[in-house]
């Protein structure tokens, strides 16, 4: 027999029964019924009681073990009794009677425990994540991470992509993030970069002549984290090809994510359509570039009709070039209590509060108001079907503006009794973060929000340029290396106006890919530099290995990555990109159970010709 294992935990039937069976595993719970123990082991895959009563030659050694001991044990296959069988878990028509145990390794008292769903501050769990891992839900994470990189590979291999690995020390670069510097012994002074992405070595990949590539690529950023991003380090499937427009790269991506999201969604919808919306129109229409479209509410301009109205905050503001007010429709949303929970947020998001138009059933006193007579009276019209009620506007705005624009307001947005819309105003790149915060948090308040679905978008046309308000220079707004729509004569115009063949993939409401059609002409890529601010020995100096490489020969090519932790976070339809990263850092960029940072030896130091400054506090 093996020296540690028969079978596994997941293994054993009744078709075993009578047979004598080796397990190892984990002691996941004890428990004593009067004089006869019971164990719950666990291993990787799954669970078996075994037990012992005081007839077993090692009853008394059965009785030491605890919570977490990990244990071998030698026994038989029984059946359990018609009424004790477990139908939860695969083993539950068996248990196992122990006749020989042995200890493989003894428990300290634990800091968190693995049996039941208590919750654990953070800062315990990553201190001790080797316990925390051993969690049905961590064990069921990291082999649902496993396997969707496995259908990643074995899909991209399918569409005749092969694999290359880029180096992991490299040149800086300015990529949108920081970089972890690595100092050089052997260069004194001189320091490698931890690359943010394979983005210059997969372009350089297309100069040398290989059609397609794709990596599964460690990307380092020092970033501040957030519940969807980790603050030093992620994976993304990575691609590249040659002579490709953006439509070949969006037809490359969209049935590898589409297989992975049907594979491993638990049964969710899978949208198959995905539109494709300029990244204008999303922050018009969403407030946000990775919208969440299974949230049916659309932002629309309603700037006419405050003008010159009675609402002096926002025909004051009109006045303004560039400004505008929005609304953002609420369906179902039309009563005083929701629209007043919505100032709340508003006021918590730093603003004094949001404009609101709600929809109601006429009431008793608008009625007589409006026929001149008592409202007992129009209460007795009402109910008798007299009088038609209708809908009135009700909030402070419609009192301002007056029914007319109220019911302007109304019929552009096509909402209707019991319906309310929310107004922001100014300029569109001051409110629009707060006003895509307001429309997901309508959409979840309200149920509007089809939890049951994946809902992908492509946004793309991104602008390449933007101004700054206070000093007017030209700076890229977004990556400087895509191929401008039009070339080089779509430089010679405003560069306000210049877009990029540059696109994001959208999932309920997460970026999870990123790409672009490349500039690969060194003479665009020169002027496109030069709009910037960048001159050409700046832009040889910074990307040098790029730029020369462009020169021999360098065919038309684009790709994309897809962020493979934030795809795993919403397939396990967890909050936090945490719980799917094996051993993540805290939010201070931590690892607590390693201890890193941590500091360097003098020896360290001298061999690289470093002196750490003490940072005053």
């Amino acid at each position: 027999m093996h020296a540690f294992r028969s079978q596994t935990c997941a293994e054993l039937n009744k078709s075993h029964v009578g047979q004598n069976v080796r397990l190892s595993g984990w002691v996941h719970r004890v428990r004593d019924h009067g004089g006869l123990l019971f164990i719950d082991l666990r291993d990787h895959y799954g669970m078996t009681q075994v037990m012992a009563d005081p007839d077993s030659p090692v009853f008394a050694e059965i009785e030491k073990v605890r919570s977490e001991w990990c244990i071998r044990i030698d026994g038989e296959v029984k059946a359990r009794d018609e009424s004790l069988i477990n139908s939860k878990i695969p083993t539950g028509e068996i248990e196992v009677f122990i006749r020989d145990i042995e200890v493989l390794g003894a428990a300290k008292e634990l800091p968190l425990m693995v049996f039941g769903d208590q919750e654990y501050p953070e800062e315990t769990r990553l201190r001790y994540r080797y316990l925390d891992l051993r969690r049905e839900a961590m064990q069921r994470n990291m082999t649902l991470r496993s396997d969707v990189v496995a259908s990643m590979r074995r899909r991209m291999w399918d569409k005749q992509f092969r694999e290359y690995q880029t180096p992991i020390i490299t040149a800086s670069s300015p990529e949108g993030a920081r970089d972890f510097l690595v100092p050089s012994r052997q260069h004194p002074g001189k320091f490698y970069a931890l690359p943010q992405a394979p983005q210059q070595f997969k372009q350089l990949i297309m100069v040398s002549g290989f059609d397609k590539y794709f990596q599964i690529a460690p990307c380092f950023r020092d970033e501040d984290p957030r519940a969807d991003r980790s603050p030093t380090d992620f994976y993304q499937l990575d691609l590249e090809m040659s002579f490709v427009e953006q439509q070949d790269i969006f037809d490359t991506i969209q049935p590898v994510l589409t297989g992975v999201f049907e594979e491993f969604g638990g049964g969710r919808k899978v949208d198959q359509e995905w539109p494709q919306i300029s990244y204008r129109d999303a922050a018009l229409w969403y407030g946000s570039d990775k919208p969440d479209l299974r949230n049916p509410i659309k932002m629309e301009v309603v700037s006419e009709h405050f003008a010159g109205s009675g609402f002096a905050i926002f025909a004051k503001l009109l006045e303004q070039e560039g400004t505008e007010v929005r609304a953002i429709p609420a369906p179902k949303g039309g009563s005083r209590k929701f629209c007043d929970r919505m100032n709340v947020f508003a006021q918590k998001e730093g603003l004094p509060g949001m404009g609101y138009i709600f929809w109601r059933e006429k009431t008793a006193d608008a009625v007589a108001q409006e026929l001149g007579i008592p409202v007992k009276d129009a209460q007795a019209k009402l109910k008798s079907g007299e009088v038609k009620g209708g809908m009135e506007a009700a909030g402070p705005l419609a009192k301002n503006i007056g029914p007319e624009r109220t019911e302007a307001i109304r019929q552009q947005l096509g909402l209707n009794v019991g319906d309310a819309a929310f107004f922001l105003g100014g300029k569109p790149k001051a409110f629009e973060t707060v006003a895509g915060k307001a429309r997901n948090v309508i959409g979840e308040e309200l149920g509007l929000t089809d939890k049951t679905r994946f809902a992908f978008a492509w946004i793309v046309d991104f602008p390449i340029y933007e101004q700054d308000e206070e000093t007017g220079k030209i700076d890229f707004e977004h990556n400087p290396f895509s191929m401008p729509q039009g070339g080089m004569e779509a430089l010679q115009g405003n560069p306000l106006d210049v877009l990029g063949y540059q696109y994001d993939l959208a999932c309920n409401g997460f970026e999870l890919v990123s790409g672009a059609i490349r500039n690969h002409r060194p003479e665009i890529m020169f002027k496109a530099f030069e709009i910037a601010g960048y001159g050409k020995e700046e832009v040889e100096k910074r990307f040098g290995g790029m730029v020369n490489a462009f020169q021999y020969g360098a065919p038309p090519h684009g790709g994309c990555a897809a962020g493979i932790d934030r795809i795993v976070m919403l397939l396990a339809d967890e909050a936090n990109i945490r719980e799917v990263i094996m051993f993540p850092m805290n939010q201070r960029a931590e690892d607590l159970m390693m201890d890193a940072p941590s500091d360097p030896t003098s020896d360290q130091l001298m061999d690289l010709g470093l002196r750490v400054i003490p940072q005053e506090q």
